[in-house]
Formats: structure tokens, C-alpha cells, sequence
């Protein structure tokens, strides 16, 4: 098997280029975008995560001859089709938000220019990863708002596939997330990664105890031991016994952990170990982490809910077409009219208007040409949300590998503290901000 992303695509994708290739139009210069008619889950702000996995996607979307053998042998196109897609390049240009920004209903996240031909291949790799990865940064940046200064850990890697789970690490890390268990993100993303030990440690063991010495003999006193694979309250003091007031931490995995937490940390408090930190697990989402603001907690690991998005394993997100070139060489907006389903078509670019440095709304300026909408580049008391991201077939590197995820965490930092004190709370609403259309002057 090739590393090619070609196939990462629904069949229609190929079947609309086999019949442009057929009646010529598949040269035409076009301008698709990614965008979300509103935000899944009565969320009040969406963060953009997938951004440098995709610029690498569209870098290996290529047909290879286990790609084509694939298409010819189950006649999905014909053989002109091949040879196209033999020597398929994606040369156009991306632009879009920074990755880790905060997005609204209509935001133009991705706009992607080139031939039809070219760019309609893109529509199923780019939606399949932005929608994920999206989904899951905009569950974790609510976590990271209700968890405060206190860390996170993402270790949701057992409750999605290999790849969504390197991919859920990743996102959650750009959105606020400390940490992560999967390794694999840590190769790949720079992801700073933890873990100690499983219950099956402690089972695997005679006794607690014996278990707690080998963890310290191994990892030092500045471990985190597991203390309720038993009982909480004497798993507690085994470690303290076992590993002295100077223990770095025990982790919660069960029970109700407003009080157990507040039980252990008197605990151990009582036991002399008063910098013993506490890290508490077990089915946790942005609705439990709220409720444990007040508890003597320190840390907090973070798995299903993560990276199953928080009951919003999607954000919605969807590639239309919004402008072409006519016959004459003019430009022409398009969109589609469906009822629910209506988009503004034209090239657009966004802005985010502030008010003493709090944002007050989305700006979107549209335009049917390209000349028009270059004299809107710049927007009085507004931040521009666009910025290049390929420009001729090439990615902007600072936005690929642990470099692009280092950049995208510090953006969405940023750009978060920008919102309005209403964009954090964690009850459904609608958007935050509203989105204002304009058309370019």
C-alpha cells in the first residue's frame, strides 16, 4: 500500500472529473470553499484543527499505479481519465484561517482556487479532516475553558481508530490540552506525551503495595500512583507509606469525584504529603470539569469525550462551489439556493471586528471578482482571519509538522482571549458572534 491520499475520496469526485474532461470543462478556473452554515451541537464558537494534517493530504494526493491499477480494473473512469490523473498536481492556491482559530457560522475557513479539475478532487480529504479535527478542538477548547489553569490530558486513543486517535491528540493539544498518552502523536505532531501505570499493574502484583514499590523503583518518587484500584482511602496511604510525603501525585479513576477528591486531598494532607498532587480521570467532559472547579484537584486526563468530539463528532462543515470562470475569462459567483441549504457564493474575505480588543462580530466581504476584493484586504478596527497556506501547489512549511502545531496552540491561545466573557459558557446558545456580509467596495 502507497502513502497516497488519492483514494481518501467519494467516487463521485472522479466521475464529475471523468465528464469534465469530456465536455471541457474541467479546465475552468474555479474557487471552492469550506465553510459551516452554523456550529454542531448549539456550540457559541468553533476552532479550526486539521489545517497542516490536510496541506500534508493535498501533498501526497497523488495516482500511483496501485491507485490507478484500482480505478481501471473497477472502470470507474475512462482511460483518458487516467492519464489525467497519472500526472494529477494540485498547483492551485489555499487560503484560509490559521489553524487554532476561533470560527463562526459562514467563516470561509479553507478557499481553495484552481481548475475544476484540479480542485473538486480535494472536497472528500479536506471535509474528512477538517470535520473531525474541528470537532474535537472545539470540545477540547470548552474543556480548556472549564478546567481553568489546571492541566489537561488527552487519552482518548482506545475509543477511536489508530488514525482519528493520532489525529484527536493533535487537535486537542492545539486547543488547550497539556498532553497526550498516544505515543504516536508525540512522534509525529510534538505532542508532549504521559502515562504511568494501568490497573492491570496493581492487579498484576501480590499486593498493592508491591506494586507501588516497583512503580517508585522504577519511575522515582515523582510518579503518579493509581490508588483506587481497591480501596481509595488505603491505596493512599500504601503510597505515602511506600513512596514518603514527597510522592508526586495519585490519579482517581472512579467514584464521585467532587468528594473522593476532597477526601484524599484531606488525606493526604493529614499524612504530611501536602504537595502530593491529584489527577483525576474517568469519563470526564467539559460538564464534569466544571463541576470540579471547586475541588481540590490538580490535573485532569480527558478520554472518550475528547475524542468523540463531546456528543459533536463533526462540526458540519461543508465544500461548495462559490465562483468560476465564465466563457468571456469573467468571474461568476455561484451558490446553491436549496431551502436549509441556501450558501452566499463569491470570493470572500473575513474579518473579525474588536472593541478594546474583545471581538463584536465576523466580517465577511464578498465579492464576484478579484480585483474588487483585493482594495477590502484591510477592514478599519478589524483583524484579518485569512493567510495564505499554498501558493502554487506549495504549502507554507510554518504551517506543516510539530512546528505548524506548536504556531496553531499559541495562536488559538491568543485569539481565545479575544472572545467575549458569553462565548465560554458551556450551556447551548447561539453564536457567539454574530456574521455580518458585506459586499466589497
Amino acid at each position: 500500500m502507497t502513502r497516497s491520499t488519492a483514494l481518501h475520496t467519494d467516487r463521485y469526485e472522479l466521475t464529475m472529473l471523468d465528464a469534465a474532461l469530456r465536455d471541457g470543462t474541467a479546465e475552468r478556473r474555479c474557487v471552492f470553499e469550506v465553510f459551516g452554515r452554523r456550529l454542531s451541537g448549539g456550540r457559541r464558537f468553533g476552532v479550526v484543527a486539521g489545517t497542516g494534517r490536510l496541506l500534508e493530504a493535498i501533498r501526497d494526493f497523488r495516482f500511483g499505479d496501485e491507485e490507478l491499477r484500482f480505478l481501471r480494473d473497477n472502470r470507474i473512469v475512462d482511460a483518458a481519465t487516467l492519464d489525467f490523473l497519472a500526472g494529477y498536481r494540485f498547483t492551485g492556491s489555499v487560503t484560509g484561517y490559521h489553524e487554532g482559530e476561533i470560527y463562526f457560522p459562514g467563516s470561509p475557513l479553507l478557499t481553495i482556487e484552481g481548475t475544476f479539475a484540479e480542485a473538486v478532487l480535494l472536497e472528500t480529504v479536506a471535509l474528512s479532516i477538517l470535520n473531525y479535527d474541528s470537532a474535537v478542538a472545539t470540545a477540547a477548547a470548552r474543556m480548556s475553558v472549564a478546567a481553568g489553569d489546571r492541566p489537561l490530558a488527552e487519552m482518548g486513543s482506545r475509543r477511536a481508530s489508530e488514525e482519528a486517535a493520532v489525529a484527536a491528540a493533535r487537535a486537542a493539544y492545539i486547543a488547550g490540552f497539556s498532553a497526550t498518552s498516544n505515543l504516536e502523536a508525540g512522534r509525529r505532531w510534538g505532542v508532549p506525551t504521559m502515562g504511568t501505570a494501568a490497573h492491570a499493574w496493581t492487579l498484576l502484583h501480590d499486593s498493592e503495595e508491591d506494586a507501588f514499590r516497583s512503580q517508585i523503583d522504577a519511575l522515582g518518587t515523582g510518579t503518579t500512583l493509581l490508588v483506587d484500584t481497591y480501596d481509595i482511602a488505603e491505596g493512599v496511604r500504601t503510597a505515602i507509606r511506600v513512596a514518603g510525603t514527597e510522592l508526586g501525585g495519585v490519579r482517581i479513576d472512579s467514584g464521585d469525584l467532587p468528594i473522593v477528591a476532597g477526601e484524599v486531598r484531606a488525606l493526604l494532607d493529614e499524612l504530611g504529603a501536602t504537595g502530593t498532587r491529584i489527577t483525576v480521570t474517568s469519563d470526564l467532559d467539559e460538564y464534569a470539569l466544571a463541576a470540579l472547579a471547586a475541588s481540590p484537584v490538580d490535573s485532569y486526563g480527558v478520554g472518550t469525550s475528547v475524542a468523540t468530539g463531546s456528543g459533536v463528532p463533526t462540526a458540519g462543515l461543508v465544500f461548495k462551489l462559490v465562483a468560476r470562470e465564465a466563457v468571456d475569462g469573467s468571474w461568476v459567483a455561484v451558490a446553491k439556493a436549496s431551502a436549509q441549504k441556501a450558501s452566499h457564493g463569491g470570493r470572500k474575505a473575513a474579518f473579525r471586528a474588536l472593541d478594546a480588543g474583545t471581538a463584536t462580530s465576523e466580517i465577511i466581504v464578498v465579492s464576484d471578482g478579484f480585483e474588487e476584493l483585493a482594495t477590502a484586504a484591510e477592514h478599519p478596527d478589524a483583524r484579518a482571519l485569512q493567510t495564505t497556506l499554498m501558493s502554487g501547489g506549495e504549502a507554507d512549511a510554518a504551517a506543516l509538522g510539530a512546528e505548524g502545531v506548536a504556531a496553531a496552540r499559541a495562536h488559538h491561545a491568543r485569539v481565545r482571549e479575544e472572545l467575549p466573557v458569553r462565548a465560554l459558557a458551556l450551556s447551548k446558545a447561539d453564536p457567539a458572534l454574530p456574521t455580518e456580509y458585506r459586499e466589497a467596495v
